[in-house]
């Protein structure tokens, strides 16, 4: 059957072959990964030992922050936007049709630029208020080391309280091999 993808929720349940196959994260190669049949004989299989002991542990997936059920929950992932609807798998052949393809062809250029701004203005807005969290961050920062860049008021009113600049005087020797005997 080639590869089978879960979708992008974590612990999503579907049918495949008339099992119900369970897993927190992205895709899952047949015969691969940890498969539990649980008294009631459901089938849930799992991509790696951590997803396993999670769903032993009975963990929420929405509230652990690595999965794809948080990351839609939150807002971090662009899951819903109709421009993943073009990438289903379509079942049906079509008959071969010259226009057609082209047309696809060029549908395909101008979906993947809309995806591409789209994708842009998702991630400007959710670092929006990043900047001015970072420059308060920075502020604060300034603020508690502000000794090591600006002297205290007594040492600028008072040189005397200041290491002494003295001039040294550098000889410098010559190399071994241009000294004169």
């Amino acid at each position: 059957m080639g590869r089978m993808t879960i979708g992008d929720m974590g612990w999503l349940v579907i049918l495949l072959r008339e099992k119900t196959v369970v897993t927190i994260v992205a895709s899952l190669l047949q015969r691969h990964g940890i498969q539990f049949v649980r008294n009631d004989a459901k089938i849930f299989r799992f991509c790696r030992s951590k997803c396993h002991k999670n769903f032993k542990m009975k963990r929420n997936p929405r509230k652990l922050r690595w999965t794809k059920a948080y990351r839609r929950l939150h807002g971090k992932d662009m899951t819903q936007d109709t421009t993943f609807e073009f990438e289903r798998k379509r079942n049906r052949p079509e008959r071969y049709d010259r226009n057609v393809t082209e047309e696809t062809l060029k549908a395909i250029k101008k979906i993947d630029k809309i995806r591409v701004a789209r994708d842009a203005r998702h991630h400007a807005m959710r670092m929006k208020g990043r900047k001015a969290i970072e420059r308060q961050a920075a502020k604060k920062e300034l603020e508690q080391g502000i000794p090591l860049v600006k002297a205290p008021l007594a040492l600028q009113e008072d040189p005397s309280l200041t290491l002494p600049k003295n001039k040294v005087m550098v000889h410098l020797s010559q190399p071994e091999d241009q000294m004169v005997e």
